[in-house]
């Protein structure tokens, strides 16, 4: 069975909203029926995909041009690495943090746009999968091929582990990028449906890990190498630091700040109601007053009358 053409029926599958995966992969099997030997068994197992990588995979259907930033970004800072550019990894790092915020709320744009809204903690899984692409080049492969199963989450210290993090390995070309920081896979999400058929087998996509490795360094190089990237990784954290506390500082003028409104607007208020509740004391007496002054009004315009009536009749007896 040739890898590309369940890779293609694999593609289809992964970019269809997720309610719909299992429906068709169902009916993706029956069709390959008459195809290639053991083509049926391997629709059937292809795993569904966790919602976070889902929302990837939507991600690199529909906007794939996002990612391909991210992978470009990524080998621009693995070159700063290892050049040990403390200055340039700063820049790239705020770069990095723009463009994962931007490519975040489009994943969480396409999902929705087909019919799954993406929590909070789903959004967080998709920020680490993304942060993954720009620090190893097998985990942009394995993300910009659209078949991702699972989150992959990039800490700079475990060797890279793909195996089962996406579907169809064997399809999967590799990037062009320089150097990489390895990337360990995150455990499953919970949610995900993988076929006991699908873990018994684990390719580690093998097409991106075909680069020679370099000559192994002497002790003290690499000693001198990790001082050098201790230091860089302790200024941008002084870096970062300062970063936070500007933001606690100016947060905290802004806490006061609105302390200080909402205790006047609470005094306004309260003498505003004072003076409300006074002004409607007022208005009633007044209504009172009205009400009785009227009730005179009519009693002595009653007294003219009968009196201008009185006087006629009095001028009339005399005359």
């Amino acid at each position: 069975m040739d890898d590309h053409e369940l890779a293609e029926i694999a593609n289809a599958l992964y970019a269809l909203p997720l309610e719909e995966f299992i429906a068709a992969r169902t009916a993706a099997a029956k069709e390959a029926a008459g195809a290639a030997e053991g083509l049926p068994a391997a629709v059937r197992a292809l795993p569904k995909p966790s919602v976070a990588a889902w929302a990837v995979n939507m991600l690199a259907a529909h906007q794939p041009d996002i990612l391909a930033q991210l992978n470009e970004l990524g080998g621009r800072m693995r070159a700063a690495q290892s050049s040990l550019d403390a200055a340039e990894m700063r820049e790239l790092g705020r770069e990095r943090r723009t463009l994962l915020a931007s490519a975040v709320d489009a994943a969480c744009s396409v999902a929705e746009q087909h019919g799954r809204r993406i929590s909070g903690t789903v959004a967080t899984a998709v920020e680490e999968t993304l942060r993954a692409v720009t620090a190893d080049e097998g985990a942009a492969a394995a993300v910009q091929s659209g078949r991702l199963l699972q989150v992959l989450s990039a800490d700079g210290v475990d060797t890279v582990d793909l195996d089962g993090a996406v579907a169809v390995p064997g399809a999967v070309a590799a990037p062009q990028a320089a150097g990489r920081i390895p990337v360990k896979r995150k455990k499953p999400d919970t949610t995900a449906d993988v076929p006991s058929a699908a873990k018994s087998d684990k390719p580690r996509l093998q097409a991106v890990r075909q680069a020679p490795r370099p000559a192994s360094p002497s002790a003290l190089e690499k000693a001198q190498d990790a001082e050098r990237t201790a230091s860089a990784a302790a200024d941008e954290a002084a870096r970062q630091a300062q970063e936070r506390r500007d933001e606690l500082a100016a947060a905290e003028a802004d806490f006061a700040r609105l302390t200080h409104e909402a205790q006047e607007l609470r005094s306004r208020l309260k003498a505003t109601e004072e003076a409300l509740e006074r002004t409607r004391k007022l208005r009633e007496t007044a209504a009172a007053e009205a009400k009785q002054a009227a009730r005179a009004a009519d009693k002595a315009q009653r007294s003219a009358v009968l009196a201008r009536e009185r006087v006629l009749r009095l001028g009339n007896t005399r005359s």
